[in-house]
């Protein structure tokens, strides 16, 4: 039987945002007009997208023994995400420091604290437990890149499709390249790494040939309100946007990137899941926050379907 499962392995954090007509320059102090705690981490938002988007799924990651441990854990599991493997260590959780203007855009500061505690030995208790039951593998940067590295080796040796979101965009070892099935940049981390300045399509499939030529089977880069271009080594293509209202575009590409590997968990062929995936990083800038904000499975549908409604025969 097709495991229609999803593991991801990552960080977990507790978002602290908030919310100004506009952020602050250096040394300045400027007033805000909201504020949210809630469950945050590319690893964890990227499970809730994937279970919220119908695809059973797991979380591999490390809280500490604060009170934000139970804020995260209880967000996982008020998501449906699995939580038997997060592993509580000594001292605090991770915490995100997120700001957000009045056009959405923001900047975070991520301190890892006990995501910095996670280790081989969880991968392998999970890929072992989980034999079977998951096909896609979900991976990030948020946690130490040997890890990461690790998970992507023995993630692919089990069979898995590996899918990297590199994000943040810190550097990792030169191998894991070659281990990834799907990596999913945005335009800045895409430029970051590859140093190509990524702008517009082009450009994209410019700063692509770096991940292929480094052993990455098929890149999709997010490109925000340009849409998204895929390059694999039979040649590349391009999507377009869908278009909404931003309200806040944190966890937009954890919304993409989550409900890519569920849809390609359930059967899914990489159109199809790139369709859900980019209207689900849409709807995710809809809402403030993070992991509120992002969508159930009804919800892309809909998107997905009105598009379609639209679109002459």
């Amino acid at each position: 039987m097709h495991p229609t499962g999803v593991l991801v392995i990552g960080s977990i954090t507790a978002d602290v945002t908030a919310f100004a007509d506009r952020l602050p320059t250096p040394g300045e102090t400027v007033l805000g007009n909201d504020f949210t705690l809630v469950l945050g981490g590319k690893g964890a938002n990227q499970a809730v997208a994937a279970a919220r988007f119908g695809a059973p799924t797991w979380m591999v990651g490390c809280v500490g023994t604060d009170p934000f441990a139970t804020l995260t854990r209880e967000g996982l599991q008020g998501h449906g995400v699995r939580t038997d493997r997060v592993r509580t260590v000594e001292g605090p959780t991770g915490v995100a420091h997120i700001r957000v203007d009045a056009s959405g855009q923001n900047d975070i500061v991520i301190t890892p604290l006990a995501n910095a505690h996670l280790a081989e030995e969880d991968v392998d208790r999970a890929l072992a437990e989980l034999d079977g039951q998951v096909g896609v593998l979900l991976l990030q940067l948020e946690v130490r890149s040997q890890v990461t590295a690790y998970a992507a080796r023995a993630g692919r040796a089990a069979g898995l499709t590996v899918v990297l979101d590199p994000a943040p965009a810190v550097p990792v070892p030169e191998e894991v390249w070659r281990e990834v099935d799907i990596v999913t940049p945005n335009e800045t981390e895409a430029s970051v790494l590859t140093g190509v300045s990524v702008t517009d399509a082009d450009s994209a499939e410019q700063a692509a040939a770096w991940f292929l030529e480094r052993g990455v089977r098929t890149v999709v880069i997010t490109l925000g309100g340009l849409g998204a271009v895929t390059v694999c080594a039979d040649g590349g293509q391009r999507s377009e946007p869908f278009t909404v209202q931003a309200v806040d575009t944190t966890a937009a590409g954890d919304a993409f990137t989550g409900t890519l590997g569920a849809a390609l968990a359930q059967g899914d062929d990489l159109d199809r899941a790139r369709t859900h995936a980019m209207a689900a990083g849409a709807l995710a800038v809809t809402k403030p926050g993070a992991s509120p904000s992002l969508p159930a499975r009804d919800e892309v549908l809909a998107l997905v379907a009105r598009r379609a409604s639209t679109v002459p025969a």
